[in-house]
């Protein structure tokens, strides 16, 4: 049994140096890797962008079922590195957010309009849109509310 074990360690060790001496590592490197990544520790180290909006909720009030309602939050980044904005899903598929596409520089902004279809959306709403964004927490919520005066039903 001994003899066993010392031929497996014996094999599993020569694998593992003829396996660790094949090539040099750094001629696998890409350059434009390396590159890419100097680029991106230097935006790291200026620090995170900061995300500021004018409002992070509206309230639309009192409208009427059918209508369609829309806002746009303004924001700012007052960060020391480029603001990015990946996506916007909103709570609800009767809300539509767009946002710019573009990174937002520091001291910038941008707009991030709203739109929120009351139809079948009768009294009191309330819906959220989660904005993935390259900031430190890396998720912002801003938010729409009001109330939708329901259709009269016709008898």
């Amino acid at each position: 049994m001994k003899k066993i074990a010392v031929i497996v360690v014996f094999i599993v060790s020569s694998g593992m140096l003829v396996s660790c001496g094949q090539g040099n590592a750094s001629s696998k490197v890409k350059k434009e890797n390396i590159e890419n990544a100097e680029k991106r520790d230097n935006s790291i180290n200026l620090g995170a962008p900061v995300i500021s909006f004018d409002k992070e909720e509206f309230d639309f009030g009192t409208v009427s079922e059918g209508d369609v309602v829309e806002t746009t939050f303004v924001v700012t980044n007052t960060g020391k590195s480029d603001l990015i904005i990946t996506n916007a899903k909103a709570s609800c598929g009767c809300t539509v957010p767009s946002w710019p596409k573009e990174a937002i520089a520091p001291g910038e902004t941008g707009n991030i309009e709203v739109k929120f279809n009351t139809s079948g959306k009768p009294n009191k709403q309330s819906k959220s849109i989660t904005l993935t964004t390259n900031t430190e927490t890396g998720r912002e919520v801003i938010k729409i509310s009001g109330m939708v005066t329901p259709k009269k039903k016709e008898a």
